[in-house]
């Protein structure tokens, strides 16, 4: 079970634990809560998810791209922070059959050679087949609409993250 935090515990760590409890919530990349944590205090939990939020966004189009590349592919049995891990998992990607993992597999590949990124969506309330749908999907779109998406999908993903890490 993940420990929660009331905001005013939130709001009394210091950097480093600060770093330390939230630098996973953007898969990989614990500078975006560093520089999160200057904005304290956090009136609650969506000021919060907001700042995390404003820092990616002011993040450059290198650091954003690091940020995407830092997710792993879905559906691939891999090293993954634990967060990843019971997110697929809570979608049925740990489960999938073999027709299906071999579809995301050729749509991941696709996705990464047209996008230069893996495909990223927040995958609780999915399914195999409506993650394989999403994909095959946004595979039409061009670069710029996808890492507007994909952008929109990690703040998603942390969002609901900090949902589970804080108690309001």
């Amino acid at each position: 079970m993940t420990t929660t935090f009331s905001m005013a515990r939130v709001n009394n760590m210091d950097r480093a634990t600060f770093v330390e409890v939230f630098g996973q919530v953007y898969e990989e990349s614990p500078w975006v809560a560093e520089r999160a944590w200057e904005q304290k205090p956090f009136a609650d939990r969506t000021a919060l998810a907001n700042a995390m939020e404003q820092v990616v966004r002011a993040a450059g189009s290198d650091q954003a791209l690091a940020l995407f590349r830092s997710h792993p592919r879905l559906g691939i049995v891999a090293s993954m922070s634990d967060y990843s891990r019971e997110e697929q998992a809570g979608a049925g990607l740990g489960a999938a059959g073999e027709e299906d993992r071999r579809v995301l597999a050729e749509l991941n590949d696709e996705y990464e050679a047209k996008f230069g990124f893996p495909f990223i969506i927040a995958v609780r309330g999915h399914t195999p087949a409506s993650i394989i749908k999403a994909c095959s999907s946004r595979l039409s779109t061009d670069r710029e609409l996808e890492i507007q998406q994909s952008l929109e999908q990690v703040c998603k993903i942390a969002g609901l993250r900090l949902a589970d890490l804080i108690r309001e």
